[in-house]
């Protein structure tokens, strides 16, 4: 499955910034193993639904540590029998894009 997910913590910095809190959270998913990648606005992890599942639990428990309270959006895309799916989506794209499908 690959999982895309944000997770925002409430915040009292004066300028809005989230970065400390989510740099915590992302440090989680990368320390996990399991491929992913961080854009601007989520960051998608793929894997197995339990493993993927702990994984996005620890990162809004990490966020969680240093915020009373936490917002996550979470989107799935559950296909059973496909891996490689973080890259392989994007070249399918790029390929449809060149006319190369």
């Amino acid at each position: 499955m690959l999982a895309a997910f944000s997770i925002a913590p409430l915040t009292s910095d004066p300028t809005g910034s989230v970065t400390d809190a989510v740099a915590r959270a992302v440090k989680v998913v990368r320390d996990s193993g399991l491929p992913n990648e961080t854009t601007a606005m989520f960051t998608t992890i793929e894997g197995e639904w339990d493993e993927v599942m702990a994984v996005v639990k620890a990162a809004v428990g990490a966020v969680a540590e240093v915020s009373p309270r936490v917002s996550l959006v979470l989107k799935a895309d559950i296909r059973p029998g496909y891996t490689g799916q973080l890259t392989a989506k994007v070249e399918r794209i790029d390929n449809a894009l060149q006319g190369d499908n």
